[in-house]
């Protein structure tokens, strides 16, 4: 395990932790990041503005934690684009029917004792470990 990070991991999920509490505790809604992205279009005019600039903070700090020494995601290769696009359209099938994404569930959700969100988290990394024993052992991409 060469790229096991705990103290970035740590200060990121402190971060992440710190993110959705203020954004529950000052706006009063929970940071499920489907949601927010999803309805920057269709949601009343006084929404629109938070969910842009939330989605841009999040581009914004992924850029800078890059410029400032982290290292940039690896594109795998021999990754057939077909299969990129059905995992996309799949996890944005999942995302609708389970009503929120990780970030909603997993982090907010569980946080708030949920029950449907702690179904929902199972659910997801049950289907994590399904996917990446089929793709990765029985399949080797």
């Amino acid at each position: 395990m060469h790229d096991f990070t705990p103290f970035t991991g740590l200060i990121g999920g402190l971060l992440i932790g710190l993110a959705s509490t203020l954004m529950l505790w000052l706006n009063g809604r929970i940071t499920g990041i489907s949601h927010i992205a999803g309805h920057m279009t269709t949601s009343p005019a006084g929404d629109r503005l938070w969910r842009l600039m939330f989605v841009i903070g999040l581009l914004v700090g992924a850029l800078l934690y890059f410029h400032l020494g982290g290292h940039p995601p690896v594109q795998r290769s021999g990754m057939p684009l077909s299969l990129l696009a059905l995992s996309g359209l799949l996890v944005g099938f999942g995302t609708s029917l389970a009503n929120g994404c990780t970030s909603g569930h997993g982090v907010c959700g569980l946080a708030r004792l949920s029950p449907r969100s702690g179904v929902a988290t199972l659910v997801f990394l049950v289907t994590g470990i399904i996917s990446a024993v089929i793709f990765h052992g029985l399949l080797g991409l």
